[in-house]
């Protein structure tokens, strides 16, 4: 695990949402929400709230990729997109 993504991890545990659980996922940072929570909404507003969150970072910004799932349902954020993220087709 890098420092950045273990930063992220610490935030996310710290901020004490309830029922979510945040752990690394190799590279990534994975989120479990719980099933009755509208992931929909959870991802409409994750761009804002990592934009937030990120201003407590101090250390290097690294490519991140957050994957979000509920059970039934998951999506991808990723922070700090590469240019092989931009460009896929």
């Amino acid at each position: 695990m890098n420092a950045y993504q273990e930063k992220w991890i610490e935030m996310f545990q710290g901020a004490n949402i309830p029922n979510w659980k945040v752990k690394a996922q190799g590279e990534d940072v994975e989120i479990f929400v719980p099933a009755d929570v509208d992931l929909k909404v959870v991802r409409d507003n994750f761009p804002e709230t990592v934009a937030a969150m990120s201003l407590d970072i101090t250390i290097p910004k690294e490519r991140l990729k957050f994957v979000l799932h509920n059970g039934q349902n998951n999506t991808e954020y990723i922070l700090n997109p590469t240019d092989r993220d931009l460009n896929k087709a």
